[in-house]
């Protein structure tokens, strides 16, 4: 249960940060687009570099 607990809070700071329509994200690409946009990318763009 704890995972799906910090999958929710990572969805909903990768809401907050701007990065639309991650539901489909798994865990590492999500935490891995928070770290692209921490770092001044652009949202879009990070979700992009994430996924690929």
């Amino acid at each position: 249960m704890a995972e799906r607990e910090n999958l929710h809070d990572l969805r909903k700071r990768a809401h907050d940060a701007g990065i639309e329509g991650n539901s489909k994200m798994s865990e590492p690409q999500l935490r891995e687009a928070l770290k692209r946009v921490g770092k001044g990318t652009d949202p879009m763009m990070a979700k992009q570099a994430a996924k690929k």
